[in-house]
């Protein structure tokens, strides 16, 4: 509970600020118990920088100091980690600097183009309401007293019942998307984007990406620090937030103990496309597998880029085209019944 409520004040560019100044620190050869003293005085409104300072100088490890502030998200945390284990630190601290950088350019991206659609609908939604609750039974009631009955009366009926159908959808699917939002704000959040996987293969798509930098980022530090492939892969899945990801790395771990080789088992569990698990191959053969996880997780990195610029690319038209459909069938279902009453009167 700790962790989720300081997830919600720390942005991704605070981390990334974070991470970038922990960096610095260490390429100055300044000391980290010194460093967190100046950011606890600095940030003396957020008492977790002093129960870092406070962890850090009992332990000397910025890992267990980010652990017990409980400011940090589980990848940022993990990471630190592994870098303090393979000495790797400051460059699993420009890595993250980047990383959270991007995430938040790609989360602001992603706001923009959720929210413009919900306002557009949001309108729709209210002007097409008041059309008919309020606009529709005036003219029914004024052409009513003028005693028009009959093809044109029930047209403007249908019309109605139409419009009220139109609206009834795009209020459902305004409340569907808010639901959503809200639900990845909870506990239930992996259930949630587990729903939307499987109804968005797109995304699908892309949290296997996402798994596949991160596994492949975590296997790359961890071999060049000299860690055994059994310890690497035990310590994956705290770095995962993905369910399917975290059950591959357990059948490829089964597997690597059972002495299978760890790339036959990487293509058996379909991890990797097939081009980078061949390229695993040739760098097992090689004994430079370090070196291709390497590239593969900068790979993958720009791949879920990409592919996140390119849906939000989609997402905005797509929304905006269908919202100018359905407001052309609710104004057709209206006027053409009402075009008709007035020329049935010239």
């Amino acid at each position: 509970m700790k962790e989720n409520k300081m997830k919600k004040t720390m942005t991704p560019m605070a981390l990334s600020r974070f991470c970038d100044q922990v960096a610095m620190m260490l390429k100055a050869g300044m000391s980290l118990e010194g460093g967190m003293e100046v950011l606890a005085e600095k940030e003396k409104e957020n008492s977790a920088f002093s129960v870092m300072h406070k962890r850090l100088a009992e332990t000397g490890s910025l890992y267990e100091a980010m652990q017990e502030s409980g400011l940090f998200p589980a990848y940022l945390t993990e990471m630190t980690g592994i870098g303090e284990k393979t000495g790797h630190l400051e460059d699993v601290m420009r890595s993250m600097t980047a990383y959270y950088e991007r995430e938040g350019r790609l989360k602001e991206s992603l706001r923009n183009a959720v929210a413009y659609p919900l306002v557009l609908g949001g309108m729709l939604f209210v002007i097409v309401l008041i059309l008919l609750w309020q606009v529709l039974p005036v003219f029914e009631r004024v052409l009513s007293g003028m005693g028009i009955t009959g093809t044109d009366s029930g047209l403007m009926r249908v019309g109605a019942v139409l419009g009220w159908v139109v609206l009834a959808a795009v209020g459902l699917m305004l409340l569907l998307v808010l639901l959503c939002l809200v639900l990845t704000k909870t506990r239930y959040k992996d259930k949630v984007l587990s729903l939307l996987r499987r109804c968005i293969p797109a995304l699908g798509t892309l949290t296997d990406k996402i798994s596949a930098s991160r596994v492949a980022a975590v296997l790359s530090m961890m071999l060049s620090g000299g860690f055994v492939m059994e310890e690497a892969l035990s310590t994956v899945p705290r770095v995962l937030e993905d369910e399917e990801a975290v059950k591959k790395i357990d059948r490829i771990a089964k597997a690597v103990e059972e002495g299978e080789a760890f790339s036959d088992a990487v293509a058996e569990a379909e991890l990797f496309d097939v081009m980078h698990t061949r390229l695993l191959q040739t760098g097992a053969m090689t004994g430079t597998e370090d070196e291709v996880m390497e590239k593969i997780a900068k790979t993958y990195e720009e791949e879920t880029e990409n592919s996140i610029g390119s849906l939000i690319a989609v997402i905005e038209p797509t929304v905006v085209v269908v919202l100018s459909i359905v407001i052309g069938a609710v104004l057709l279902s209206v006027m053409l019944p009402m075009a008709g009453v007035l020329s049935s009167l010239l």
